[in-house]
């Protein structure tokens, strides 16, 4: 043999070719055997994800049973109280045995649109859905609910078929959207007037004589009103808004209309509302001012405890539903109904309301729709059918006054919006006692002069702008006519945008994809190439790698297609006009150029009120966690105990937690623990009235801020870690050179924690600029304020970006007020970490 041989084109020995050849085999073997033990766990981990997909995909596509079809009603749910319900629905099951009737509440069918936008999209609609008929009008123009025309026309003559003169005008027309019907009204309600006969006696009042004017309300519910020594209410005669009658009631009252015949402009600035709302502002100024009574009101609890039945509020104008009620948790409440009052003109049949009726009120409710994209259309419409029927109605409230009558309680029927139901309802099932019988009576009959919110794609937003304008009016933020003319603007400019949304060309989409996707693909080529050339995995190493990334595919997968996929689609979307139902279209820098200019008022509002809980919480927040953690780091006994107790508030839901500070900081003094104890010690001491928290604008933010302080415990952690770090021949060596205390802690323990002070402003800086879920929970605190809080005092960037994405629709907007968010807080980071250096102290590592 030769004495030397050649291993992978290098000379060697024959004994050190040997070696190393074993060497290699003995690796090869090794990891032979690992990748043996590693690709089939792989391997069998992708084929149980493809079998997965594979059996969702054949389930959502396999065609129903032939023997039953499976029909799911959206905003409908069975529960203690819906015996009536399910009564209807088992008799409908029983007369159709081919159906089962599936009913899932969803949060669905109310002004929170996500759940249904997100099925239709999906194609995974309901067959039908239990649908607020004020927002068909806005789901119509979205091509989202299906025209219901033909079926009227086809089963008009047959005994069960929906025919429009039996509705009432008012619900039947708020149902139509553009001259087609796409829901059936099913309940509706109305409004009037509720007092409390017994505080009329006591106030000196006739209790058979209610006010009918809004003069003489507003002189009743002056001698209704009762106050504390300390000037604090003990009872209010009535509150405007408290209740359910909002400024559309009074404005129609007036004479006043929201938008204009054609559909195309809105009024809600016109002379009539404005005077309406003049009127409303003056009686809460009489009353105490929009901040006292908004405090007292934010104390108000439902149910047995409902202000009206417990004696703090003698009048308020509510919906017919508080009969069933009063029948529940105060059957001995001596009450009365009479339609609300109205302006002294239109009693007397003055200018400009000749031949008008004396007396009218506005009727919402619920309606039966069935989404684009429903399977069962057929079974959706015999369901729909039955549920509006006589027949039908009558089973609901049989079955529903014997499960009140088992409860020892009297049962009083709601309204349906098909007057054969109510009159047949009502002369079966009226209630005996007249207290009871009058008033349904009475809500009966005012659905005849009822008035209905304007059907329009622009309703919710007109909603809301009619509530901001109400409460900009009344804590005197605006003029009424200021507050309205604000709110007009922002309408006619919904209005103007989708009426001229044609002049901007469909985008096609397959381009921006096609872009994202590249670069998608460049970001992974370009991390793969700095991988290799980081850390080059040989030969050997390869199939270890490989084995890695398979396992970690899933991940990896979900980020690109979940995460940063849609990151740089709303790139895309910014530059768009978009609401997901429909293709979006171009529109340049035209959602950039509204926030900062027309819009720019709500922005800078949102970015105030961050900055606002930036600038006080941050500091208060970091001084409440070093304190909790300065006095834990002494050595005492149960020291562990005394850490648990602070760190838990920090891991108690926020929803909890949200709901919990409500309470602790509720505004009547009476009820709110921190406000009780205010009461007992600052108001006694030195007269300071109590504040009214999330009741009042000014008080708002500080609740939050006090709310974000009882967490301040999770943060102790991390600064009672740092105080750990600190050598200890700091303070020695300060000691020695006579430092107080207070010297030591500014000049050793500050500096020494400086970067735990970097981080915690960086990311307390973060946090209040996505301040949202318990702004989300807390909204509407108070009587008739916004989901914003009082004159928007709760308006924040994640909140105002929600409103515009899930209650509008208004992705592209949406989109390009996220990547203002984002930019800020990128900047405001990178200012931070640029002076960073200037004051932040990191411990310098020894041999350096």
């Amino acid at each position: 043999m030769p004495a030397s041989m050649v291993s992978g084109g290098v000379a060697c020995s024959l004994p050190t070719c040997y070696n190393r050849r074993a060497k290699e085999k003995r690796g090869g073997g090794v990891m032979r055997e690992r990748l043996g033990s590693a690709l089939p766990w792989a391997v069998l981990f992708l084929v149980l994800i493809g079998i997965i997909i594979a059996s969702l995909t054949l389930a959502k596509r396999a065609p129903d049973s032939p023997q039953r079809v499976k029909l799911v009603v959206w905003g409908l749910q069975l529960g203690e109280e819906s015996a009536g319900l399910r009564a209807q629905v088992e008799e409908f099951e029983r007369r159709y045995p081919h159906i089962e009737v599936s009913l899932l509440s969803m949060g669905a069918g109310r002004m929170n649109p996500q759940k249904l936008m997100t099925a239709i999209v999906g194609n995974v609609a309901p067959d039908v859905i239990f649908q607020d008929r004020f927002t068909i009008g806005d789901w119509a123009s979205r091509d989202a609910f299906r025209p219901l025309d033909d079926l009227i026309a086809r089963d008009r003559n047959q005994p069960d078929g929906i025919r429009p003169e039996e509705f009432y005008t008012a619900c039947w027309q708020e149902a139509c959207y553009k001259g087609k019907v796409y829901a059936i009204p099913a309940g509706t309600d109305n409004r009037a007037l509720y007092y409390n006969k017994q505080l009329f006696r006591e106030a000196g009042l006739d209790p058979n004589r209610p006010p009918q004017t809004w003069e003489e309300l507003l002189e009743y519910a002056k001698k209704l009103t009762k106050r504390n020594p300390d000037g604090t209410y003990q009872r209010i005669g009535f509150i405007p808004n408290y209740g359910n009658s909002w400024l559309y009631l009074y404005s129609w009252q007036n004479g006043g209309e929201f938008m204009s015949p054609d559909g195309r402009t809105c009024t809600l600035n016109n002379p009539r509302t404005v005077e309406a709302l003049e009127w409303l502002v003056k009686v809460y100024d009489e009353l105490g001012g929009a901040k006292n009574i908004n405090a007292f009101a934010s104390g108000f609890q439902t149910q047995e405890m409902d202000p009206f039945f417990i004696g703090k509020v003698a009048m308020k104008i509510d919906g017919n539903w508080v009969l069933n009620n009063i029948a529940r948790y105060k059957p001995d409440l001596d009450f009365g109904v009479a339609p609300a009052p109205v302006p002294a003109a239109r009693l007397r049949g003055e200018p400009p309301f000749e031949g008008q009726p004396k007396f009218i009120t506005w009727s919402g409710g619920f309606s039966f729709a069935i989404p684009r994209g429903a399977k069962h259309v057929e079974e959706a419409w015999l369901f729909i059918k039955w549920m509006s029927g006589v027949e039908s109605n009558l089973i609901s409230a049989r079955a529903q006054k014997a499960w009140n009558e088992s409860k020892g309680r009297p049962y009083v029927p709601g309204l349906s919006a098909n007057l054969k139901v109510n009159e047949a309802v009502f002369k079966e099932f009226a209630p005996k006692s007249a207290k009871f019988r009058e008033p349904l009576r009475m809500f009966i009959d005012l659905m005849q002069v009822s008035k209905f919110r304007p059907v329009t794609f622009v309703g919710q937003r007109l909603w809301d702008e009619h509530v901001r304008a109400f409460d900009m009016a009344i804590l005197h933020e605006m003029t009424p006519k200021q507050a309205l003319d604000a709110g007009t603007l922002t309408v006619q400019r919904e209005l103007d945008k989708v009426f001229t949304r044609e002049k901007y060309p469909i985008l096609d989409i397959r381009l921006p994809m096609a872009l994202i996707a590249l670069g998608l693909l460049a970001f992974v080529a370009v991390v793969v190439l700095l991988a290799r050339r980081s850390d080059p995995v040989g030969k050997l190493g390869r199939p270890e790698a490989v084995a890695g990334y398979l396992f970690a595919s899933p991940w990896i997968i979900g980020f690109f297609l979940f995460t940063a996929g849609p990151i740089l689609a709303s790139i895309v979307f910014s530059f768009c006009d978009y609401d997901v139902l429909h293709p979006p279209r171009y529109v340049g820098l035209l959602n950039y150029k509204e926030l900062l200019t027309v819009d720019f008022g709500f922005l800078s509002k949102a970015f105030y009120n961050a900055g606002y809980l930036a600038f006080f919480g941050i500091p208060l927040g970091m001084t409440t966690g070093l304190a909790i953690a300065m006095l834990l780091n002494t050595q005492v006994r149960g020291m562990s105990g005394y850490r648990t107790a602070y760190y838990m508030p920090s891991i108690v839901p926020v929803v909890a937690s949200a709901v919990l500070w409500a309470w602790v900081l509720n505004g009547d003094p009476n009820r709110g623990l921190v406000n009780a104890a205010w009461k007992a010690t600052l108001g006694q001491w030195f007269g300071w009235a109590p504040p009214g928290w999330f009741g009042v604008p000014e008080w708002s933010k500080p609740g939050l801020i006090v709310m974000g302080l009882w967490g301040a415990g999770g943060g102790m952690i991390l600064w009672l870690a740092g105080l750990q770090g600190i050598p200890s021949h700091l303070y020695e060596a300060a000691e020695l050179d006579g430092a107080s205390g207070w010297a030591k802690f500014r000049h050793v323990t500050l500096p020494m924690l400086s970067p735990y002070i970097f981080f915690n402003l960086i990311m307390g800086t973060i946090h209040a600029l996505q301040e949202f879920d318990r702004i989300y929970i807390l909204g509407g605190v108070g009587a008739g304020t916004s989901s914003t809080g009082p004159g928007d005092s709760l308006l924040v960037p994640v909140m105002y970006l929600f409103n515009n994405a899930f209650t509008y629709f208004k992705m592209g907007y949406a989109s390009a007020l996220a990547w203002i968010i984002f930019l800020i807080i990128l900047a405001l980071t990178l200012i931070q970490l640029k002076l960073a250096p200037r004051w932040v102290h990191y411990e310098v590592e020894k041999g350096k």
